[in-house]
């Protein structure tokens, strides 16, 4: 990550954007194995090469940039708050993806639902109501969740 560009310190659950910037590799050890969930075995304790997680993570590095969370209204879709969103701008919205919007100047994380006669941000947490986009709202697709990163 990059330096912080943006802070939000409101409601809006996104508490700070950050650009990416790809300077320097960072690759790390990856083992040359499926890992199993019960007992390891020791057999399989080889290195198969490294692996540098912007080369999987990162898809359009010019559109790419990270937020950091904040609130509890995507909690259901695995989305918690200072968990790190990698965003991409250059994916179209689709419906059911999970995208950061502009509404009435606040940004927010929530799940684009498209329906034929009108578009829903709907929360993944019963403690929020759906936001229905009208014509008298002002409203922008900011970028498309990717990929969520947080700490166990």
């Amino acid at each position: 990550m990059k330096k912080k560009i943006l802070k939000f310190k409101t409601d809006c659950t996104i508490k700070e954007i950050y650009t990416f910037d790809k300077t320097t590799d960072l690759k790390r050890p990856l083992l040359g194995a499926n890992i199993p969930a019960g007992f390891p075995s020791p057999a399989q304790d080889y290195i198969e090469g490294t692996l540098d997680l912007n080369e999987h993570l990162i898809a359009h590095p010019a559109a790419t940039y990270f937020v950091r969370v904040e609130g509890y209204s995507m909690i259901g879709a695995g989305i918690f708050p200072n968990d790190i969103l990698i965003v991409d701008r250059s994916l179209e919205p689709r419906d059911k993806k999970v995208v950061i919007a502009i509404v009435d100047g606040e940004l927010t994380v929530k799940r684009l639902r498209i329906r034929e006669n009108y578009w829903q941000l709907i929360a993944e947490n019963d403690d929020y109501q759906p936001i229905n986009i009208t014509e008298d709202m002002d409203f922008m697709i900011w970028g498309v969740i990717t990929y969520s990163i947080h700490s166990l």
